[in-house]
């Protein structure tokens, strides 16, 4: 199962996004992420560049709370040439404009709503929505399972296993312990990402700071 360190804490990219990538450069982190809130896009596209040059997979995660918002972030991605776009919701508008690159898009299902977002949606809809996407040509799906409000988070992760078939399911959001990411893997997810938890300390108390938090979350991977 993949681990995706998301340079973010709540849903913002951190301002010290640089230094931090610098910091844990030795750790060979292979997928790491950022959000196009919270830094401005020279600092993203210095950000992109250095995720390249230590060899990981790269992520953009649209949080935009309107349509135009959502659709000027799949834009960024393109422009920063980023491996993979999660989130959002409008997949034909977004697959479009990503028409013709090699960037890979895993949009949410459900009803995503808020900052920091939550999420709406039962079962049903979710696997509804991750076969739909999928046949419409999208990667996989970024499930926000841990912040669901009308479901088991678990559940959610089932059904979107189902509705995924053979594309890829990340989990977001709230995935902060050791218990979740088993629980996760358990559920059929393929990968999951981290951002607050570990600028916060809480996925591992005691432990340190970020690099010693990132070897713990590796530790369960």
């Amino acid at each position: 199962m993949d681990f995706i360190f998301m340079l973010t804490r709540q849903d913002r990219t951190v301002p010290d996004c640089l230094e931090v990538l610098a910091e844990i450069a030795p750790l060979g982190l292979g997928h790491i992420g950022f959000k196009d809130i919270g830094a401005d896009t020279e600092t993203l596209r210095r950000l992109q560049a250095g995720i390249k040059t230590i060899g990981a997979v790269s992520y953009l995660e649209v949080v935009a709370t309107s349509p135009e918002a959502a659709l000027h972030s799949a834009r960024i991605g393109v422009e920063l040439g980023v491996d993979r776009l999660l989130g959002g919701t409008l997949v034909a508008e977004t697959l479009e404009i990503l028409r013709g690159t090699k960037v890979e898009y895993y949009p949410f299902p459900g009803a995503p709503f808020g900052h920091p977002t939550r999420l709406g949606g039962d079962a049903a809809r979710i696997e509804t929505d991750a076969a739909r996407f999928l046949a419409q040509g999208c990667a996989g799906v970024d499930l926000l399972a841990y912040r669901a409000i009308e479901a088991e988070p678990l559940d959610l992760v089932r059904a979107a296993r189902r509705g995924c078939g053979g594309g890829r399911l990340i989990c977001a959001g709230s995935v902060d312990s050791p218990a979740r990411i088993a629980a996760l893997r358990a559920a059929g997810a393929d990968g999951f990402t981290i951002g607050s938890a570990v600028f916060e300390g809480s996925f591992a108390p005691g432990a340190g700071g970020v690099a010693a938090q990132l070897r713990e979350i590796l530790a369960c991977v």
